[in-house]
């Protein structure tokens, strides 16, 4: 064994966030390790660097440590897996592609440092190997909290975890997990114990759905109980999978990252139905979703709140003149300049549609949203977009009413639309604002 295994083989693995951002690719076919490294380099933010055979992998080693490992299971010098043991020995986390999987390659790919294992000739084994990349090696990793009240039960999981590069969190009982869940707003999945001191799996899964849905959290019952309805317990009380224990550690990760990735996708879908496609801002449905339910929770308090719809000033020159793809750009810029400065004091923003935007103001006195609403319309004022030889100045009004709660959402527009009729009256690039009105009453 060389000088430097020694250093290392003593050492606990390591997530792929905590060591370098190389990744190690051993493999002899040259057509098989171009187009890997090529994808690799490409999608994920790891550099490559290839290896041809086991010795060329041994003396690659000496010079430092990859964060990841990225192998087949035989080499020309070295046709029985040998490989395996030598990352191993480094402490190298490894990704595994064979061409053959049977008893004694899932054995094999069950050792600590194995993140995961996939077969070379299926159809989708590339996009797999690429998503599992990005998924262990990008900074926002995904949260779960383990709950469980044996300690070596939660150890044995986090074992498991870790190499994937999860985020983890732990509870040793029901109350303690609700906890975190309140204390942690990016935990996205729980794993929780059936049996328990202060409450069952079942009840602390009631309590996780009635406070989070199952978009925003995923849930994964666990139990060494040989009862065949605990599964249908758990998952009747909104858990989203189940696992029996003694598990297999190979179906633990697969359920977990499934878990995930369903996840993901539905916040992708969510965000597509929420978004608005060229601007990226909440769409007019998505935006009398959320306004009505801040605005609800504000006359609860007797609070007050503003609302302002915004105006490109002569947009349909910009279309007439120099084409809609322009006036998209348009569009997008003002979007941008908006979005930095209403970010700053938590306004909800959305795109109305073509070119108008509302703006709901909580939080500040009308005096204050006025002059939120000022500081948008200079800083749009300032936008340049400049088109061959030309440079397109930009400029938009802005019309504020005072909320009236006993009206409805639609009232509440039409007076900031009415107010931005003022401004555009009075030449347009300015704000008008119905609070002098009452005022003046």
């Amino acid at each position: 064994m060389t000088r430097f295994r020694q250093i290392h083989s003593a050492q606990p693995f390591e997530t792929v966030a905590q060591t370098s951002s190389t990744i190690l690719l051993v493999e002899d076919s040259a057509a098989m390790a171009l187009m890997l490294k090529s994808r690799i380099e490409s999608e994920t933010a790891g550099e490559v660097e290839w290896c041809k055979t086991y010795a060329e992998a041994e003396r690659a080693l000496t010079q430092g440590r990859p964060g990841l490992a990225l192998t087949g299971m035989n080499l020309p010098d070295a046709p029985d897996g040998e490989i395996i043991d030598l990352l191993e020995e480094e402490g190298v986390p490894t990704i595994l592609f064979t061409a053959t999987l049977n008893r004694k390659v899932r054995e094999r790919a069950s050792a600590p440092h194995i993140v995961d294992y996939f077969i070379k000739d299926a159809k989708d084994t590339i996009d797999h190997i690429i998503r599992t990349i990005q998924r262990i090696t990008e900074a926002a990793v995904a949260s779960i909290l383990v709950v469980d009240d044996s300690a070596s039960a939660r150890a044995t999981l986090n074992e498991i975890l870790r190499l994937q590069n999860y985020r983890i969190y732990e509870a040793t009982c029901g109350l303690e997990a609700l906890e975190v869940l309140a204390a942690h707003g990016d935990i996205q999945l729980v794993i929780t114990d059936f049996h328990m001191p202060d409450m069952d799996g079942q009840e602390l899964t009631r309590r996780i759905r009635a406070s989070y849905a199952p978009e925003r959290i995923r849930i994964i019952g666990i139990s060494a109980s040989s009862d065949p309805y605990l599964s249908a317990a758990l998952l009747k009380a909104g858990a989203s999978d189940f696992v029996y224990r003694p598990y297999i550690a190979e179906e633990v990760r697969c359920r977990i990252a499934g878990n995930i990735e369903t996840l993901h996708q539905m916040r992708r879908l969510q965000s597509l139905a929420e978004r608005d496609f060229l601007t990226g801002m909440y769409n007019r449905r998505a935006f009398f979703e959320q306004a009505q339910a801040q605005l609800a929770h504000l006359r609860e308090k007797h609070d007050s709140a503003s609302i302002a719809i915004l105006d490109v000033d002569h947009f349909k020159k910009f279309n007439d003149t120099y084409g809609h793809d322009v006036g998209d750009k348009v569009l997008q810029a003002v979007a941008k300049t908006a979005h930095k400065v209403l970010a700053q004091h938590k306004c909800l923003s959305a795109r109305l549609g073509g070119e108008e935007f509302v703006i709901l103001l909580t939080g500040m006195s009308n005096d204050d949203a006025v002059t939120v609403c000022e500081e948008v319309r200079k800083a749009i004022a300032e936008v340049v977009l400049p088109h061959n030889e030309a440079r397109l100045q930009v400029t938009a009004s802005l019309g504020v009413a005072v909320v009236q709660f006993a009206e409805g959402l639609d009232n509440n527009l039409n007076a900031a639309d009415q107010m931005l009729y003022m401004a555009k009256e009075q030449g347009r690039n300015r704000v008008c604002a119905d609070a002098v009105f009452y005022r003046a009453a």
